[in-house]
């Protein structure tokens, strides 16, 4: 921590130090956080949410707090305010916490710490901007504190204390504070914002998206107009991927911070304001339908029930015991049938059975994993998943059942009609079928062996093996065809 963030708390040891909570003490907001696991948990709660928000953003916030506890031990600390409350302790300063979210989740985070008190709103009062501000003067007095926030709600507050500390505050926050509280000390954004905002939106998972361009190539439909609408139609599944992961990351808050790996994600570890995340989402789903009205009303369908199948799935459908896998591999086959209404053609009923199944596999082998790491890990279930560890010999049992019946769809096509009109050496295609067994095969006694990463899709295209099989395979087709 640098030294002009030091040198307030230090001075003055008799006087408290006050610190906000969502955006200052917790690189979060609990309120938003609150509300999406309550919701996640009972999607029907939504409209008795919706009763309370009309009572006032008070009763909303009471309504959401009683139902959903917060855990203090999982949330992402500030480091630096964390250092600044250890600052004032050795002073001899008290340290009390003052926040508008509601009373519950307040009185749990303070006591958690071990603070001297807090403030926070209850049923009726909001206890947020001017309300803040009077209250802190009413306990301590006019200038007889000073505090620690982090926005625009905050600057009644700064307005009224002795000494203010500014935790990350928005360029237009700064602006004001420099006509108001020029004297305010700015504690400036961590390094790598920039790249955690970039994985928030996790680009690398758009190569899933490449399953529009199966019936471009299966179709041999090669002209100009179909590539470019094929890569706009990528472009617009990318778009509402990446939307989707932020919804979904911000359900999963809770669980991702219980797991090993998970709770490094932008949004669990709080390198990404979850009220800057949410409008960015929103931007990319109108960008999607946006992309996807430019190829067709058709097109601009499929992405708005993609995103519709998604959100279902980020909110409930995953919490089901196999539907979780059937739902995954139906979005990897709707990216198929995109691809088709995108460029026009016919949609192979082959391909969509090979795509089911392949993919139903690939997913189960993605439980298998996580599962895998659980017990290695010697960690409980998984508490937004209906699955158990003792459900692992069953899971491998059923990914290796789909990935062959995959291998069988496959050699069922080759032999179709279809093919030998479409390839002039359809019987090369069945050289393809011992590599799809050896990659699947493959796949599941990495799985086994705990040598797989927790997607087996990413995985595949950084391991060589894999790559080299997939080389092969398209080696094989373009000879087929030609």
């Amino acid at each position: 921590m640098s030294d002009p963030v030091e040198d307030p708390v230090a001075a003055a040891a008799p006087i408290p130090l006050v610190l906000d909570l969502d955006g200052t003490l917790v690189a979060s907001d609990l309120l938003v956080e609150a509300a999406a696991t309550h919701v996640a948990a009972h999607p029907g709660r939504i409209g008795g949410l919706i009763a309370a928000a009309r009572r006032g953003k008070a009763a909303l916030k009471a309504t959401i707090a009683a139902a959903t506890p917060v855990d203090p031990t999982r949330l992402p600390w500030d480091v630096r305010v964390l250092a600044m409350i250890e600052a004032a302790r050795g002073a001899g300063r008290p340290v009390w916490l003052a926040s508008g979210s509601n009373e519950r989740h307040v009185a749990a985070v303070a006591a958690h710490l071990g603070l001297d008190g807090w403030l926070a709103s209850d049923d009726t009062v909001n206890l947020t901007g001017e309300a803040k501000a009077r209250r802190l003067v009413e306990t301590f007095g006019e200038k007889g504190f000073d505090y620690v926030g982090d926005g625009a709600v905050d600057l009644p507050v700064w307005a009224v204390c002795r000494r203010g500390i500014a935790v990350e505050p928005s360029r237009a926050t700064r602006a004001r504070l420099a006509l108001t509280r020029p004297d305010v000390t700015i504690v400036p954004p961590l390094p790598g914002r920039a790249k955690a905002w970039i994985a928030l939106f996790r680009p690398h998972q758009w190569v899933k998206n490449a399953l529009v361009f199966l019936p471009l190539i299966t179709a041999q439909k090669f002209g100009a107009t179909a590539l470019v609408e094929a890569i706009v139609a990528f472009l617009a599944f990318s778009f509402a991927a990446s939307a989707v992961y932020v919804f979904n990351d911000l359900v999963d808050l809770s669980a991702d911070r219980g797991h090993p790996t998970k709770k490094s994600r932008p949004l669990a570890a709080g390198r990404v304001p979850i009220l800057a995340a949410l409008p960015a989402a929103a931007l990319l789903v109108v960008a999607a339908l946006l992309a996807a009205a430019m190829v067709s009303p058709f097109f601009a369908g499929v992405i708005a029930v993609y995103l519709a199948v998604t959100t279902a799935y980020s909110f409930w459908l995953k919490r089901k015991m196999l539907v979780d896998v059937l739902a995954l591999a139906g979005l990897y086959t709707f990216r198929v049938i995109g691809g088709a209404v995108a460029i026009g053609v016919p949609v192979s009923e082959w391909l969509l059975g090979f795509s089911m199944f392949v993919f139903t596999a690939l997913a189960l082998i993605k439980r298998y994993v996580e599962l895998a790491a659980r017990i290695d890990g010697d960690l409980p279930d998984p508490e937004n998943r209906d699955w158990r560890k003792a459900d692992l010999p069953v899971v491998s049992a059923l990914a290796a059942a789909a990935a062959f019946n995959a291998v069988t769809v496959f050699a069922l096509w080759v032999s179709s009609e279809t093919v030998h009109r479409l390839y002039r050496h359809p019987s090369l295609l069945w050289l393809v079928c011992p590599i799809l067994m050896y990659w699947l095969g493959r796949a599941l006694m990495l799985a086994h062996r705990r040598e797989m990463a927790d997607d087996p899709i990413l995985f595949a295209l950084k391991d060589r093996n894999s790559l080299l099989a997939f080389a092969l395979i398209g080696a094989i087709v373009v000879a087929a065809v030609v």
